[in-house]
């Protein structure tokens, strides 16, 4: 259950930093609502790829770390890959493409971590409400 409410968190996120950032480029609800089901849907969409893709890569790359960041950074490029596409399909400026494929990870970078650490209090609280006698 806990994991879920976090899945749909993470989406919600993601789809509001979408949003906000094509509307606050554009000043378009309407593009800004497309972004926000556009990119998300597409990130979902590639990420399992992406995943399976690494996990056959990380066994045949010796370093462990070397492994991790060039996963990282694939996932990185792959985020700001679909961020343009996003900005310059729904604007048909390479501007605003480029501005979210610069704009869109740095948000993920910074809010994200914040997400997860605020539902890792949760869960920690929660588990101490469940567990401990009152």
């Amino acid at each position: 259950m806990l994991t879920a409410a976090k899945t749909a968190s993470q989406i919600a996120t993601h789809t509001l930093i979408a949003f906000g950032l094509m509307y606050g480029m554009t000043g378009s609800a309407a593009f800004g609502g497309v972004a926000a089901l556009v990119e998300p849907v597409i990130n979902v969409l590639l990420l399992p790829r992406h995943a399976r893709f690494w996990q056959a890569r990380r066994q045949r790359i010796r370093r462990i770390a070397l492994a991790i960041a060039a996963e990282k950074v694939s996932q990185t490029l792959m985020h700001m890959g679909v961020a343009f596409l996003t900005g310059f399909g729904l604007t048909g400026s390479l501007a605003f493409g480029g501005a979210m494929a610069l704009i869109e990870p740095v948000c993920n970078v910074i809010i994200l971590p914040l997400h997860d650490g605020l539902w890792e209090r949760m869960r920690l609280r929660w588990a101490r409400a469940l567990w401990l006698p009152a």
